[in-house]
């Protein structure tokens, strides 16, 4: 892609999502991702009902009379985007590809997190780390974020979603919110993974998936190539039974994926190419207020 397209391209995205971190998505992401947790503010004298465990004994003996640690809420947040390049999420039948979504709602997180002043970075993943950028804040920041977004290319098409959570959990030193954003099509389990991952962050799940991937359309004879294999094969659309196995398989596989999910811990949604993403994370949100 030509430099000027990718910045007009940027330009573009920047204006939309940054518009809906704005008017839409402001409050909801503060509510739904907390901070760390309670962070050290200053001393006060004991008063009748503090708890005595916040007594700090190095200022008491110093005055002779108790005084306790005051803490706060700490908001500031470390977001993480875990974002699957590998070939299958080069898909799109209806609105757009796969990535494209992908790459919107990565912008809108993105300018919802530096609203909140939270610092924010990404890990390309396929079946291997592609690429690491470290959390940072600011516009200029991630703008080069979604250049990268728009105009990576991976090494491989292949997906390891396992391998991807063991690197956040060993990259990532202090606890974060991580998205993964991908179609979850992985012939790996990574069930522990998402389960030891989730234990030492706050993971979230979008799962960003194709219509005609749930339901075949009755067009008659279809070639149909899996994206990172490669593998070609006709099939036969026309066919009820045809039609019926594809849309069972997909069932079964959104069941277990959905059962992966309840079993981590993890709070995720699913979300069509031809459908209104931002209804799908404000629904996301809502689950965690």
């Amino acid at each position: 892609m030509e430099t000027a397209e990718i910045l007009k391209k940027v330009r573009r995205i920047e204006i939309k999502t940054r518009g809906l971190s704005n008017n839409i998505f402001a409050g909801q992401y503060h509510t739904a991702f907390k901070g760390r947790g309670m962070a050290f503010s200053e001393v006060r004298e004991y008063q009748f009902g503090d708890d005595i465990r916040d007594i700090d004994w190095n200022v008491t003996a110093r005055f002779n009379k108790p005084y306790i640690k005051v803490f706060e809420e700490e908001r500031e947040l470390t977001v993480m985007l875990m974002v699957d390049v590998s070939g299958s999420l080069e898909f799109g039948t209806v609105k757009q590809f796969k990535k494209d979504m992908v790459t919107e709602i990565a912008a809108t997180i993105a300018f919802s997190a530096i609203q909140n002043n939270d610092k924010i970075g990404v890990i390309f993943f396929s079946d291997r780390i592609e690429k690491f950028i470290p959390p940072k804040k600011g516009r200029k920041h991630i703008l080069y974020i979604i250049r990268e977004l728009i105009d990576f290319n991976p090494d491989s098409r292949w997906t390891n979603i396992q391998a991807a959570l063991e690197y956040l959990t060993n990259v990532m030193k202090r606890r974060c919110t991580a998205f993964i954003l991908s179609d979850f099509i992985d012939q790996n389990g990574f069930k522990n993974a998402l389960t030891i991952a989730n234990r030492k962050h706050d993971v979230v799940a979008v799962q960003v998936y194709d219509r005609r991937v749930a339901e075949l359309p009755s067009i008659g004879l279809m070639k149909i190539k899996d994206a990172e294999t490669g593998h070609e094969q006709w099939i036969d659309t026309s066919s009820s039974a045809v039609r019926k196995t594809h849309h069972n398989w997909w069932v079964n596989k959104q069941t277990e994926l959905n059962d992966v999910f309840a079993k981590s811990n993890v709070d995720a949604v699913s979300v069509r190419t031809d459908q209104d993403y931002v209804k799908a994370l404000l629904n996301l949100f809502a689950k965690r207020n």
